[in-house]
């Protein structure tokens, strides 16, 4: 072990699950600090976020609560390591010069996926900068997309930060949707139709002459069944995340031409 492995925080050597010294001889411990966060990333899978709980992994695992403080050192550094261990191994992104938005499309898509099947990931407390291995190994992998380009190291970082934000934002916001229609057992698309078909017998072109013209259009009837279902090709994320992506490229262009000023060279098409 190094000296600066012998002199990490508890907290971040669990995190990078660096190895402690053997207090002794005899058997190894039947549970370490990889068994408790996988298993809380399984009941979190099951049941939630409420069901990830010291208690109940403790009871998943059958030992004792307290047994657990061994290898986690609170509730708040267990939501931390389970949002390590769920974040998993990030794509393989475009880090070819001139490839750096198909690259963070790449990676963008990967997170927004990832949110998809562990709903109760965004929902995290976001505790502060990434800390942990796989967090690194994602901001390495944002970062090796836009190593072709010239931006400064601030730009890179601001905007990775804005791209996991949206994903955030996106999918949180398809959850409160989703949990809106449970009730009503409709899809999307065909809560959208109901949406625009009630909305449009109530609106007026004098009191909303936009909105009115925008029921008037068809945009809510136009979704076909399915369309909401994968949601790396759903069409709000995806509108907003090229917009996203036209901003950094008028970034980038800046930061190659070095004149402050101009237009994106690389264009918005996906």
């Amino acid at each position: 072990m190094s000296a600066d492995q012998e002199e990490a925080p508890a907290e971040l050597a669990r995190l990078w699950r660096l190895p402690v010294s053997a207090s002794g001889l005899g058997r190894p411990a039947a549970l370490d600090t990889e068994r408790v966060v996988r298993t809380g990333v399984e009941l979190a899978d099951r049941d939630g976020l409420a069901g990830a709980t010291l208690p109940k992994i403790a009871k998943e695992l059958g030992v004792s609560p307290m047994s657990l403080y061994r290898h986690v050192g609170s509730k708040d550094e267990l939501l931390v390591l389970m949002r390590d261990l769920a974040l998993g191994v990030p794509p393989e992104v475009e880090t070819a010069p001139g490839r750096w938005r198909a690259g963070l499309r790449q990676w963008t898509v990967a997170q927004r996926l990832v949110n998809h099947d562990r709903p109760w990931l965004p929902r995290l407390p976001i505790a502060g900068p990434p800390m942990g291995p796989h967090e690194i190994a994602w901001m390495e992998a944002g970062l090796g997309a836009l190593s072709g380009t010239e931006l400064d190291w601030a730009a890179k970082v601001g905007s990775l930060t804005l791209l996991s934000g949206y994903v955030r934002h996106a999918s949180l916001l398809a959850q409160e949707h989703a949990q809106g229609r449970s009730e009503t057992g409709l899809s999307q698309e065909e809560a959208e139709r109901a949406y625009g078909r009630t909305l449009a017998r109530l609106i007026t072109p004098d009191r909303f002459p936009q909105v009115a013209l925008l029921f008037s259009a068809g945009l809510f009837e136009a979704a076909p069944d399915g369309a909401y279902d994968d949601p790396a090709t759903d069409h709000d994320f995806v509108f907003g995340l090229e917009r996203v992506l036209d901003g950094i490229a008028v970034a980038v262009d800046r930061a190659r031409t070095g004149t402050g000023e101009g237009a994106a060279t690389e264009g918005a098409t996906p």
